[in-house]
């Protein structure tokens, strides 16, 4: 594995852990600052929002400075933002924060899988990609837990400093190892061809393939703890370790996707969205024996997380000529599906729908997106679209 992609991948282990450790320190932070629990809350969704927004946006409007020297300027602002978490005096601040490393997080996942494909052969592009997400991935297993202990041991702003430290070093290493040119000729074109590609029928179905599927995912995901201790009855000791055998699964699945995409793209994403629907139909099936969702949680996380490379491999071929825009857009679907998700299950939640009930959302959801990637693929086989270069 090349020196290049260990440092990007570094980078998106920090932006990970910089946008899920919130959670583990989310009661201290609000007692810091004198709110409430749920207005802390709006700290998770600030983030999710300015992913899904200002990383679009950003991409586009620097879309002409080099892949290397926009990364090191998006990690600049990284460690800038995670020290001006660390010292906010009020929510407020901490808030403007927040919103400001998410922004250059929802750049970084799409600009830095631009620059991870055009690091290796085409034949291993879908790993490139599974690499920068499992940045994700591995933040949850070792980079939220770390966070959350030093928050424990020294006071959540600790845990911001720490951070910012990571994203340092990582910034540090892609100065060193990145190579300049790398990813170079995505700066040309035209901003009105970055908007064209968006209409081309593989790109929007695949992002509504992305919504969709974290629809399902987070509506279940977000209220698993609940689900494992009042409907399958797990000790509430052993819901950790279920959810740390999850993340594990889960970083695998995103393995195993990105051999996937480099073997037969669109088979592969069939193959693995219809797994997703199996595996929530699974959880729903299994919900009430202790030992049995235990297992199939595990074997669902990988399912989970393998569709995420094939699927941005796809938006990368496809906008090759003007990947910008398209791949910065990826992370958007992602967090939107998961707002969209975790409301959704909230609201069912309310009126009476029940914990058993979840997997079903996602079951609906998997199914739909199915529907979608088949027909996409059949509309591709049948036409005359020619898949643009991709940019090197």
């Amino acid at each position: 594995m090349s020196l290049p992609l260990i440092a990007l991948f570094l980078a998106a282990f920090a932006f990970g852990t910089a946008e899920f450790v919130i959670a583990g320190v989310l009661p201290d932070v609000a007692r810091g600052l004198g709110v409430s629990i749920p207005i802390a809350g709006y700290l998770v969704s600030g983030y999710a929002i300015g992913i899904a927004i200002g990383g679009p946006l950003l991409a586009v409007a620097t879309k002409k400075l080099s892949r290397k020297t926009l990364i090191l300027l998006l990690g600049g602002v990284f460690t800038f933002g995670q020290a001006l978490c660390a010292i906010a005096p009020t929510f407020e601040l901490l808030m403007a924060a927040r919103v400001l490393v998410s922004v250059v997080h929802g750049t970084y996942f799409g600009i830095a899988a631009i620059v991870a494909v055009n690091l290796v052969p085409a034949d291993k592009r879908g790993f490139a990609v599974a690499l920068i997400l499992s940045g994700l991935t591995v933040s949850n297993i070792l980079g939220v837990p770390g966070g959350t202990a030093i928050g424990t041991a020294l006071g959540w702003r600790a845990t911001f400093w720490a951070v910012g430290v990571l994203g340092l070093l990582a910034t540090l290493a892609i100065a060193l190892f990145l190579p300049a040119a790398t990813g170079q000729s995505s700066t040309s074109g035209s901003f009105l061809r970055e908007f064209k590609a968006l209409a081309r029928q593989q790109i929007v179905t695949s992002l509504a393939i992305a919504i969709l599927v974290m629809i399902g995912q987070y509506s279940l995901f977000t209220y698993i703890a609940p689900l494992l201790l009042e409907v399958s009855g797990l000790d509430v000791n052993v819901v950790p370790l279920v959810l740390l055998l999850y993340g594990v699964g889960a970083t695998i699945g995103v393995f195993v996707g990105g051999r996937l995409a480099d073997w037969k793209l669109m088979p592969s994403l069939i193959g693995i969205l219809t797994c997703q629907a199996l595996a929530f139909a699974a959880i729903y099936l299994a919900a009430p024996y202790p030992v049995v969702m235990a297992v199939v949680v595990v074997i669902w996380g990988g399912v989970n997380f393998a569709f995420g490379s094939p699927l941005q491999s796809r938006i990368l071929a496809w906008a090759g000529d003007a990947p910008n825009l398209a791949s910065a857009l990826i992370p958007s679907g992602f967090n939107v599906g998961i707002a969209i998700g975790a409301v959704f299950g909230a609201s069912l939640l309310d009126s009476g729908f029940g914990y058993r009930n979840l997997p079903l959302i996602g079951t609906a959801a998997l199914v739909i997106a199915v529907l979608i990637a088949i027909f996409s693929y059949w509309l591709e086989q049948r036409s005359d679209d020619i898949m643009p270069e991709a940019a090197g």
